[in-house]
């Protein structure tokens, strides 16, 4: 690749597929304008997203209210249900719907972003502790990570499931 006016193009950063920035080797300013207009989409998709996951988390969080020592089974549900989600939707967007530059960031990093919480699961785990609850708090920590591991292994691999009968029901129509 040739250097250009403004450097080597070649060590500039790796780019967000969501930003679309243009094609490979591009300078940084090519189309600018152009891409300005698409990152505003971007924004405001995943402040959309945002704004959704966060009244969602809320909901969730006012309907399964934990007692000071009690295992924090509102933020457990809530973890586990958007790595669920997002093990899904990563299969669909990338492997069944490539193109949909907004899917990614309205419901990954907008709406699971806000939804899914890894700061109130650590201040739940660690108030477990000052509430003399620590073998509470380890089973907490563990069951989060061995549950949300598998609910996006179950995701990703439901999503995989689906594709195929949705492409088993398209075949069979013909």
């Amino acid at each position: 690749m040739a250097p250009t006016a403004r450097g080597d193009v070649s060590r500039r950063p790796p780019v967000d597929p969501d930003l679309d920035a243009g094609p490979a080797g591009a300078p940084f300013d090519r189309g600018r304008r152009a891409r300005s207009g698409r990152n505003r989409a971007v924004v405001l998709a995943l402040a959309c997203g945002g704004a959704a996951g966060a009244v969602t988390r809320y909901a969730v969080a006012l309907a399964m209210p934990a007692a000071a020592g009690a295992f924090p089974w509102g933020t457990f549900v809530i973890n586990v249900t958007g790595s669920f989600v997002l093990g899904f939707l990563l299969i669909l967007v990338l492997e069944q719907f490539p193109r949909g530059r907004l899917a990614r960031p309205i419901l990954g990093a907008g709406f699971l972003g806000a939804y899914t919480t890894f700061s109130t699961f650590m201040v739940d785990a660690v108030q477990l502790v000052h509430d003399g609850r620590p073998t509470t708090a380890v089973a907490y920590v563990l069951a989060s990570l061995f549950a949300g591991l598998l609910a996006v292994w179950l995701g990703m691999g439901s999503a995989r499931v689906a594709i195929r009968a949705e492409r088993w029901v398209q075949e069979t129509d013909r």
